[in-house]
């Protein structure tokens, strides 16, 4: 009998060894977030989700807010003026006689404002003349620069405005078009803006050619991909990433060794490659690359998992005071 409860209490305490463990590891993966892993900081308020510790204590990044040290600052300062409107005053004087018809003295004061004009698409037309040389032939003038050969087309203005809203502002390509009409009054299309950008493309095509030959031939050269939605509803893709200190190109690909043999630059790369760790970054096709580092975010990431992982087996609490209390 009291053998067999023996037996009994070793099953047991083998069984609440492993819930243990399988509790430790539950709580582990539930106290991941972007401060000690690779889950982007958009994760960090999902119901059950433990915020980063520099949240919790309500110091954010360290930074104070407004105007950061050593950032360029704006002011309004008085400056020429592109435009002057002088104004007289108007009305009776007190003694009934009427003010247009007294002395101008000059300006008493002046004030300056800053000002955008209203900026509104008109059309041009562009009438190419014919003329007739003496000897009877007929010539017809050049279109100039920037008008297509279609009867009706957008200006260079208005397609580089396109691409400056989706490329360098970020605005959805929907977006841009109401943003285009609400400000110009121009009605264009998504094909259209679609356009613009393919043909922004083939114009920087040899630029992006070169700054892929100059990030191949760096010495370190940092890689990264993440996701992006886009094309059909529930499509995800990859934005790789390849940067220097001068230089960044990005390839929209999929998170696979044909993309990555795509982007261009790992098969030829020399370098170190400084990365996430992602298993493809450390392929055997990469023949010249002579080293890997880990990012040091991530390495950071890391180390605060081990810590937070540390105290709560040893059974320490988290500290709560202030810096350098």
């Amino acid at each position: 009998m009291i053998a067999e409860q023996g037996a009994a209490i070793g099953e047991l305490r083998a069984d609440l060894v492993a819930l243990a463990s399988e509790v430790r590891d539950l709580r582990r993966r539930l106290g991941r977030n972007s401060g000690n892993s690779s889950m982007p900081p958009s994760s960090d308020d999902l119901p059950g989700k433990v915020p980063p510790e520099r949240q919790r204590r309500g110091r954010g990044g360290g930074r104070s807010r407004g105007k950061q040290p050593g950032a360029p600052g704006t002011s309004m300062t008085w400056a020429q003026p592109d435009e002057v409107v002088g104004y007289l005053p108007a009305g009776t004087c007190g003694c009934g006689a009427d003010l247009a018809l007294a002395e101008d003295l000059g300006v008493a004061r002046s004030h300056q404002q800053l000002e955008v004009p209203l900026v509104t698409a008109h059309r041009v037309q562009h009438d190419l003349h014919q003329a007739r040389c003496g000897c009877g032939q007929v010539h017809v003038a050049d279109r100039p620069a920037g008008v297509p050969e279609s009867a009706v087309s957008i200006g260079p203005n208005l397609r580089a405005l396109a691409v400056y809203l989706v490329i360098y502002q970020h605005v959805p390509v929907g977006r841009c078009a109401e943003l285009i009409a609400d400000l110009t009054g121009a009605r264009v299309s998504a094909g259209f803006i679609h356009s613009c950008l393919a043909r922004a493309a083939d114009v920087i095509a040899d630029v992006v050619k070169l700054i892929r030959t100059l990030i191949t031939a760096a010495h370190v050269a940092g890689f990264d991909e993440t996701t992006l939605r886009c094309g059909p509803a529930g499509t995800k893709k990859y934005v790789q990433a390849a940067v220097t200190e001068l230089y960044s190109l990005f390839f929209l690909g999929r998170r696979t060794l044909e993309s990555f043999r795509d982007f261009g630059i790992l098969p030829a790369f020399a370098g170190v490659v400084v990365s996430d760790r992602y298993a493809n970054y450390f392929h055997d096709g990469w023949k010249h690359v002579t080293g890997n580092q880990v990012c040091c975010s991530h390495l950071i990431r890391d180390f605060q998992d081990a810590a937070e992982s540390y105290r709560e087996r040893s059974g320490r609490s988290r500290p709560s005071g202030r810096s350098g209390a």
